[in-house]
């Protein structure tokens, strides 16, 4: 009797596992960015949450892929970035840098978490704030550039730094406290 292993046609368990957590990692993102406070031009939300978790509980590849994956579903005009907004005029915008660098962080959140980093709650939380030190990399390096065109007396760090930090503190506490209840879930559609 033939397995769906032993067809070609049929792709392996584990890829259409790995595609559902990619996408299904990428519409938590998109959900988590309806959480949203307008503070200026660059939002609070709940999206640098769903990218921790997504670097930390999928790995640097498939955690790097789900991020890319709500980028691309957004670009192409999909309505899934903050305030249901969607298209390339929002990555050309003031928050363009940041959703870039969820892929960036998604990764090397995911990279240390392979390397042992998810293994306490410590050293993912440090972990995690490195993640958010690349998504600001991005989002700051962008910003800086949108502000000098359209806002040149705006302070970059006003506006795109210091009023997320301690809702950024309290995201990446969380995501460490949640990691294992995290792993427990998607353990259950195995592995």
């Amino acid at each position: 009797m033939l397995s769906p292993r032993s067809v070609p046609l049929f792709p392996r368990v584990t890829l259409v596992r790995d595609l559902l957590l990619i996408l299904g990692f990428g519409a938590v993102t998109a959900l988590s960015a309806q959480i949203a406070f307008y503070i200026g031009p660059v939002p609070i939300t709940g999206q640098t949450f769903a990218v921790l978790l997504a670097g930390a509980l999928l790995g640097s590849k498939r955690g790097a892929l789900s991020q890319l994956t709500y980028l691309a579903f957004g670009a192409i005009g999909a309505p899934i970035f903050a305030g249901w907004h969607g298209g390339p005029a929002v990555l050309a915008g003031p928050t363009g840098g940041y959703l870039v660098g969820f892929v960036a962080a998604a990764f090397v959140i995911g990279l240390l978490a392979e390397r042992g980093w998810d293994r306490r709650i410590w050293s993912m939380a440090i972990a995690m704030l490195i993640g958010n030190v690349v998504i600001y990399a991005f989002g700051l390096s962008w910003l800086a550039y949108w502000l000098s065109r359209f806002a040149p007396e705006s302070s970059v760090f006003n506006i795109g730094l210091y009023p997320f930090i301690p809702g950024d503190m309290l995201k990446i506490a969380l995501a460490a406290v949640a990691l294992p209840s995290g792993w427990a879930l998607i353990n259950r559609f195995g592995r």
